[in-house]
């Protein structure tokens, strides 16, 4: 008994060594392959930042796991990169990196194997990267099955679902019109042509999209009509959102015109979301005020949120009277919908910046009122008590 306990001991220490011993190798990538054909082991990189906390959770949690580091070390030559360092950027650009964390699987030839995007839970994390180790699962494999025959949707269907798990939209979509060409107008729909298209066609002006757009009932049949406009709301949101995070005004205008031919309740109301957030986030007040005076009541007037935010913005911003009282009655609206603390607040300022102070006080007051039953803070509310002169 006493010989047996000794024994699992030693493979528990054992173990615990081999656990220790794992390093992710800190070699140049160079450096990296030639260990990779000398050992005759697969490569694993990791591209990471280290202000991503996604990357943080994996490297903390996930890579530190036993039984994944048993696997990454019996059958690769592990190695991570964070892309804001020489090694890294030059990295990024190799593999057209587009998301935090990137994990890329490659033969010692540099082969592109199986690539993976974001954060995993652990078991989802083993399973993969077993599926990384399956030669018939990895992406050389499915798409030289997929060109060998590219009118087969079962083999596009099983290379699309390897691509979409690391490779950007565009690469995936670059592939489905490949397939999607070889089906006719009547063939795209069908249960297994909307899966790809609403999975993998990204660009508006496309055959397949402008077709679903044409036959929106159609599509609707086969899958659903919450689906079919999902898709279209999401097309829009691809062509237009990078333009207005990044403020390039001249290119969202260009795409804004091919959103605009989309005939749609839910599409409008989106391009006015964007055509605002432009408009504020470039300072644009005068283009900020001609949107929301043209567009509020028809797209938000049911959101007391965004009534209050674009309330807010006028009272910061707009100083025209006419103007400061339209956003008065977004304001009124957005109480009658939800009544709040910083609603009333919001209502008293208005009023104060047009001079009405009686009704200033008025809506003051009932903010002073929620503040205090609900024990808020009240610094705000007091300040405006003393430019009041309310006791």
């Amino acid at each position: 008994m006493r010989f047996l306990c000794l024994f699992c001991l030693f493979i528990f220490v054992q173990n615990g060594i081999a656990q220790t011993n794992f390093k992710f190798d800190q070699s140049d990538y160079q450096t990296i392959i030639k260990r990779s054909k000398a050992e005759q082991k697969l490569v694993f990189l990791m591209l990471f930042a280290s202000w991503c906390p996604h990357c943080t959770k994996m490297k903390n949690e996930v890579l530190k796991d036993t039984m994944v580091t048993n696997l990454l070390g019996k059958n690769y030559i592990c190695t991570w990169q964070d892309i804001e360092e020489k090694e890294g950027i030059l990295l990024k650009e190799k593999f057209k990196m587009t998301s935090l964390p990137t994990f890329i699987f490659l033969d010692s030839n540099e082969n592109e194997l199986y690539r993976l995007k974001g954060e995993y839970k652990t078991p989802v994390f083993i399973a993969e990267i077993k599926n990384a180790l399956d030669p018939k699962k990895q992406l050389p494999y499915l798409e030289k099955k997929f060109t060998a025959d590219p009118s087969n949707a079962e083999n596009w269907l099983n290379y699309m679902n390897v691509l979409k798990k690391g490779r950007d939209r565009s690469d995936l979509s670059q592939a489905a019109h490949k397939y999607l060409a070889t089906q006719t107008d009547e063939q795209l729909v069908s249960e297994t042509n909307w899966r790809i298209i609403a999975n993998a066609v990204s660009d508006i002006s496309s055959r397949e999209f402008q077709y679903v757009l044409h036959h929106q009932k159609e599509f609707a049949a086969v899958s659903s009509p919450s689906r079919v406009e999902r898709k279209i709301t999401n097309i829009v949101t691809e062509l237009l959102q990078p333009f207005t995070e990044s403020l390039d005004t001249i290119q969202y205008k260009k795409q804004r015109q091919l959103a605009k031919t989309i005939q749609a309740q839910k599409i409008d109301s989106l391009i006015f979301s964007y055509d605002s957030t432009i408009a504020e986030r470039s300072g644009n007040w005068w283009a900020y005020r001609k949107i929301t005076i043209e567009s509020t009541q028809k797209y938000v007037w049911n959101n007391a949120s965004l009534l209050k935010d674009i309330s807010q913005n006028y009272l910061n911003h707009i100083t025209d009277i006419a103007s400061l009282k339209q956003a008065l009655q977004w304001a009124a609206h957005s109480l009658e919908l939800k009544d709040s603390f910083d609603g009333n607040l919001l209502l008293s300022k208005l009023y104060l910046k047009i001079d009405d102070t009686k009704s200033a006080i008025q809506f003051a007051r009932k903010a002073k009122g929620i503040c205090t039953a609900l024990g808020c803070n009240s610094k705000d509310i007091d300040e405006l008590f003393i430019k009041l002169s309310i006791k």
